[in-house]
């Protein structure tokens, strides 16, 4: 696992640390919540989708509490992470959208100023 978060390092946005990301990609790679499996199959299914800004965007009316949801506890998480770091919590979430992106599976949506389109 540390070789893959050290992969991932070499591909931080500039201005974070090294540190910063190994622990943020560590947290990532280990530590799933259990809302998973409901995140997931709210991807699949096209109801949701990610931004750039680190938060999911519901693309129908009908998921917009479940996305309320999920931003929550990831704004949760990022706050805990940029206390933790002395950083700004954007930071922290751009850094995580980084690797959101770079893991979800193919025919993910994804939002990017404003325009969606399949990963």
């Amino acid at each position: 696992m540390q070789r893959i978060a050290n992969m991932i390092v070499k591909n931080s946005l500039p201005g974070v640390s090294r540190a910063l990301w190994l622990a943020l990609t560590l947290t990532i790679l280990t530590a799933l919540p259990a809302w998973a499996d409901s995140l997931e199959n709210l991807r699949a299914s096209g109801a949701i989708g990610e931004s750039y800004n680190g938060y999911v965007v519901a693309r129908e009316p009908g998921a917009q509490e479940e996305a309320e949801e999920i931003n929550a506890k990831r704004r949760a998480i990022y706050q805990e992470k940029a206390t933790a770091q002395g950083i700004d919590i954007e930071q922290v979430a751009k850094v995580y959208a980084a690797e959101i992106i770079r893991t979800v599976p193919p025919g993910t949506w994804i939002q990017t100023n404003g325009q969606w389109k399949k990963k």
